[in-house]
């Protein structure tokens, strides 16, 4: 099992409006000075959150990448010149702005939320080609598999509803009670990305706490054990995605 550890601490820092939006970017920018670099066909993943009142960032342009925001707390609104209005996501929600040959955005993130968004990068020498477009899709448009002790949400994957071009990416999300288990296949050709939401796991002799990023690849499968209630949030992507990123 290959498995690399990033805590927040080795994540790079970002803010917005003087603080009033603060990040940890387990996949930062080159610049950000993160240890972690781009990856399969991540380029981009930032946790951010409000530290009080409500906050947006402006106007500004994106090409070629899909931008999906994940709301994991609260409710954020959102603006596109494509839509050329605005629009409210909730807790669970999810939004995907499939940039194409050129869109512009901004989001509000009101008071007391907090969400994941993360660029995927979908083969730049097509999509930019593409004109851009965008989707949003309610919590309850999700399919949920629930069992005693924990529950796991489908974001994306081969049979969803949610439409990326990104190249063989699934995502989920677990939600755990305390001293649950969940056993998670690892695909023999992909990288899995987890982020702990909230609470402590423990992966063999590892242990992770809210905040934590970590990577699991070159196993067929891993026991994840909830040491308190927990969320923990999955990406599977290509370890060799069959097009050129453009880190790579």
């Amino acid at each position: 099992m290959k498995i690399n550890f990033y805590p927040p601490s080795k994540q790079a820092n970002g803010n917005f409006n003087f603080g009033e939006i603060v990040e940890k970017k387990p996949i930062g920018f080159p610049q950000d000075g993160g240890q972690l670099k781009p990856f399969s066909n991540l380029f981009y993943w930032a946790h951010a959150w409000t530290t009080g009142k409500r906050s947006t960032i402006g106007l500004h342009p994106h090409q070629g990448f899909e931008i999906c925001t994940f709301v994991l707390r609260g409710s954020i609104n959102h603006f596109d010149t494509k839509l050329n209005k605005w629009v409210r996501l909730d807790e669970g929600d999810v939004q995907i702005i499939r940039s194409g040959n050129g869109i512009s955005h901004s989001e509000e993130i009101l008071e007391n939320s907090e969400i994941f968004q993360i660029w995927f990068d979908p083969d730049l020498s097509k999509s930019l080609k593409k004109p851009a477009s965008y989707n949003d899709y309610k919590i309850d448009e999700f399919k949920f598999t629930d069992s005693d002790d924990h529950m796991i949400r489908h974001i994306h994957n081969k049979k969803s509803k949610m439409w990326m071009d990104s190249e063989d990416i699934v995502i989920n999300e677990y939600f755990f009670d305390k001293f649950s288990s969940v056993n998670i296949k690892i695909e023999n050709d992909k990288i899995h990305s987890f982020f702990l939401i909230d609470g402590e796991v423990s992966l063999k002799k590892f242990k992770f706490n809210k905040g934590d990023f970590f990577t699991i690849s070159n196993v067929r499968n891993i026991d994840v054990v909830a040491l308190k209630s927990a969320k923990l949030f999955e990406v599977s992507s290509p370890i060799k995605p069959s097009y050129k990123t453009y880190f790579n």
